[in-house]
């Protein structure tokens, strides 16, 4: 008897959580801070991001892979 009682309670908990799920999924919830400003927070960050990085490498004066040929030139040797 104890295997019948143990499968019907089983059963009985399946259901009540399928139907709890059915009536959840059929409810309007209301929109949260992720909904309502997500994209826009995404986008003016990634905006600023990018403005940044754009004044540091056109502002500060380095010199983006250029070659050392004709620039660098070996010093006299000297004996001593």
């Amino acid at each position: 008897m104890f295997p019948l009682a143990k499968n019907a309670l089983s059963r009985l908990g399946v259901r009540s959580i399928q139907q709890t799920i059915a009536r959840q999924s059929h409810q309007k919830r209301a929109p949260d801070f992720h909904d309502t400003y997500g994209n826009a927070v995404l986008a003016s960050g990634a905006t600023f991001c990018v403005a940044v990085w754009t004044y540091i490498t056109t502002q500060i004066r380095i010199e983006w892979n250029l070659s050392p040929f004709g620039r660098v030139t070996p010093k006299e040797w000297r004996d001593q």
